[in-house]
Parts: C-alpha cells; structure tokens; sequence
C-alpha cells in the first residue's frame, strides 16, 4: 500500500471508460515531485495495444504540461470523486506557467514509487510509461469535419503509454 492507495488489476475495475474519461474527466500529470504539471482531459482512452494495457492521451503544443510530457517516461492519469469537480475545472482553465494548480486546487502531490506523479485526493490512478507519440496531422482526418476542433491549427499530440500499475484508493475493510 502506498499513501493510502492499494495496487489492483486492471481486470479489477469496473468503470465504464467512457463515463469515466469524458464524464468524470482526469488529470494528466508529467514530472517530478520537485518540478512537475498537470492538466485537466476528457479526451482520451484505454485498451490493448501491442499486447499491453495502454493508457491514451492527447495534449495540445501551447500548454505547460506538453514539454513535461516530452522530457518525462513516465505520466500518471488521476480520476477523482465528484467532490473534486471544482479542483479538476482550475487544473483545466489554468496554466501551470503562471500558478501553483496543485495548490490553488487544493492538491497534495505524491510521488509514484515508479515514477510519476500523483495525488492523494484520487480514488484511482493509471501509473504509464511511455510507449510511443504521434502528432495529429489533419491530411489524415477522414471526416474533415474534424478539423473544427483545430481553429488555431493546434493539433494535438497523442501519446500511448503501457499501464504499469493501478493505484486505487484504500477504504480499509
């Protein structure tokens, strides 16, 4: 167990992935306990990918967390309880360059025993190593409908990591 968190099995949990990637929304976070950012997503997804359990994510060039992305091997993606809806909109709507998220959202930092950067208010974490990026290039969107999401011609950088573990919260039973 570590910081009030057990490791479990991916065949473990139950949440639906869509409610809980676009619904319930998650924190990717890329760094150090001394130097690290993370930001707000409901764009992403889970599955089975060269044989792995793969956790992926998108992050746009202009924000803070991208260069950690970058310069990390590791990232974590942080789900919380509804209680936590308020943290998760500052951590979204604010960049790390110019405030302290964590703080201002009321987030304590914990450091993955593998890497990676958590928090203890999560009730479950995906601890990733990356695997693979891949920047979005629109000559390849099929609907070209797509491209709205893309007004500033921002796309997107994917990023695959394999799930090296599942932290969930300990409730102690």
């Amino acid at each position: 167990m570590t910081y009030g968190f057990r490791t479990v099995s991916l065949e473990s949990r139950t949440d639906n992935v869509f409610k809980l990637i676009d619904k319930d929304w998650m924190l990717v976070t890329a760094g150090t306990l001394d130097s690290f950012n993370m930001l707000t997503a409901s764009w992403g997804g889970l599955g089975i990918l060269w044989e792995r359990e793969v956790a992926m994510c998108v992050i746009r060039p202009q924000r803070h967390t991208f260069a950690f992305m970058e310069r990390e091997p590791m990232f974590t993606l942080s789900f919380f309880e509804e209680e936590h809806r308020t943290a998760l909109k500052i951590c979204g709507r604010h960049s790390g360059r110019d405030m302290d998220k964590a703080e201002a959202a009321g987030l304590t930092a914990l450091q993955c025993p593998k890497g990676g950067v958590y928090f203890k208010e999560a009730r479950m974490v995906y601890v990733c190593r990356k695997l693979y990026w891949q920047d979005f290039d629109p000559a390849h969107f099929v609907d070209p409908k797509l491209d709205v999401f893309y007004p500033r011609k921002d796309y997107h950088r994917l990023y695959v990591g394999e799930i090296v573990s599942c932290l969930a919260r300990y409730t102690g039973t």
